[in-house]
């Protein structure tokens, strides 16, 4: 289909309708953490925009983010992103192989030099000059620092490529790093995750294609709209957290009501991702409703961080049972009660004293 085609013909050829569209736009919107009214200038954007070709670079890594993004169910706003854009290169979903395939890239680098966008998964190794992964005899690190040359704009899916992930774990043999230890002078925006959610990169495709540039992001390159908040903010299990009602076993009662799995090593407070509001397999569930604590995989160093079945700290001093926080509250009401009680007695025993030292003066 060639690069020229806008987005809206595309759509339209598919059979999808200008309602089935906006309804696209007004979801894109509620992901990306903008109002309402902004479908209508999402749609306008995405309607006129071309196809743009895409550059996808797997390296050291285990396929798991591609099968991650090609789990979708039609019609959703991955295959209405995906079948929008021309998937120029991409040696696992490409038809072929060899060098027809690297021909491709080189010819999708040289049509659409310094237009097109570059998604890189898996980690970059870098010991001994990177030979510990190539692709057609050329290295990762090679072929990175050649493709990025003419992109617009990078995008690091997975915890690999956005901050080296399982193959930069101690001791890190093959010196497997970041993308962004690697490119300095292009903007880059992490979907971290292990894998990611399938929905977090078409927000910030669809996102680039309506405004031209990368979402807001944090400290670590993602987007906030979709990593603006922790799992543990945003998790179901919180009032349990709150409450102090912990799983101490995966088969307690605790565990059978669904109580917090913070003990049971759960790294949702310190981990920052959307999956307890997006969810995954289409909005079916995600780890923790599935009864299993969050590992923290899309932070850096995840692998490295501890046992994944040992609790961060001890529970903060704040977090008492409902029946502590009323002790604390009724005993903290009956001090006051009392102080001021107290203090009411005690004045009306001084006005006393004033009234019967001046009787007696009279």
């Amino acid at each position: 289909m060639p690069t020229e085609q806008t987005l809206e013909e595309r759509l339209r050829q598919q059979g999808i309708s200008r309602r089935g569209f906006l309804k696209f736009c007004t979801a894109m919107a509620s992901l990306m953490a903008l109002p309402p009214g902004m479908a209508g200038a999402i749609a306008d954007a995405l309607g006129k925009a071309k196809r743009p070709s895409v550059i996808w670079l797997s390296f050291q890594e285990c396929t798991g983010c591609t099968e991650s993004l090609t789990r979708s169910h039609s019609p959703t706003v991955e295959n209405l992103i995906f079948d929008a854009i021309s998937l120029d290169y991409h040696h696992t979903l490409q038809a072929a192989a060899g060098t027809a395939a690297e021909a491709a890239r080189e010819r999708a680098m040289h049509d659409n030099f310094g237009k097109y966008l570059l998604i890189v998964d898996g980690s970059i190794p870098t010991k001994d000059n990177g030979v510990y992964s190539t692709i057609a005899g050329v290295t990762n690190l090679q072929m990175l620092e050649e493709v990025a040359k003419g992109a617009a704009a990078i995008v690091a899916v997975g915890t690999c490529a956005a901050f080296g992930g399982i193959p930069h774990a101690n001791p890190n043999p093959t010196g497997a790093v970041a993308v962004t230890d690697i490119i300095k002078d292009k903007p880059i925006i992490n979907v971290s995750g292990c894998p990611p959610i399938p929905v977090v990169i078409t927000g910030v495709l669809a996102h680039y294609l309506t405004f031209g540039t990368l979402p807001d992001l944090d400290q670590y390159h993602r987007p906030l709209a979709f990593y603006g908040d922790s799992i543990h903010d945003r998790c179901y299990r919180r009032p349990f957290y709150d409450q102090g009602k912990f799983a101490k076993t995966f088969d307690d009662e605790g565990a059978r009501n669904g109580w917090c799995l913070y003990e049971l090593g759960c790294k949702g407070p310190t981990t920052h991702n959307a999956c307890a509001t997006t969810k995954w397999n289409h909005g079916v569930s995600f780890p923790i409703q599935s009864g299993h604590p969050c590992l923290g995989c899309s932070e850096p160093d995840f692998w490295d961080a501890g046992s994944f079945y040992q609790a961060l700290s001890a529970p903060t001093a704040n977090v008492r049972t409902m029946a502590e926080v009323a002790i604390v509250a009724g005993a903290a009401a009956g001090i006051g009660f009392g102080l001021y009680d107290h203090h009411k007695r005690s004045k009306a025993k001084q006005e006393h004293e004033k009234l019967t030292i001046k009787d007696l003066g009279d």
